[in-house]
C-alpha cells in the first residue's frame, strides 16, 4: 500500500489519481480480493487508532506527573517554519 503524503496535492485531479493508485496498490497487495483488501484496511485503521490512544495516554500521564515540558521551556528552539506547532 502506498504511504499518504504529509501535504496533499493542490490539484484535485492529481489527488484523485494518487488515491486511485493507492487503492489499486492495496487491491494488488491482497491478490485482487476486495474482501481481503477491506479487511486489511480496517485492521490497519484499528491499529492506528490503538497507537493514537496509547500515545494520548502516555502524554496525558506525563503531563499529569509534571514530566511534560514544551520545547521552548526545555531551551530548544523549533525550526523557523514550525514555530506554530509548539506552545
Amino acid at each position: 500500500m502506498l504511504a499518504m503524503s504529509a501535504a496533499p496535492e493542490l490539484n484535485p485531479q492529481s489527488e484523485m489519481d494518487r488515491l486511485n493508485a493507492a487503492a489499486d496498490a492495496a487491491i494488488a497487495a491482497c491478490g485482487g480480493d476486495l474482501r481481503s483488501t477491506i479487511r486489511s484496511l480496517i485492521l490497519a485503521n484499528e491499529f492506528l487508532e490503538y497507537e493514537i490512544a496509547e500515545l494520548f495516554t502516555a502524554v496525558s500521564k506525563a503531563y499529569v506527573n509534571g514530566k511534560h515540558r514544551g520545547r521552548r521551556e526545555a531551551g530548544k528552539t523549533p525550526p523557523a517554519n514550525r514555530r506554530d506547532w509548539y506552545d
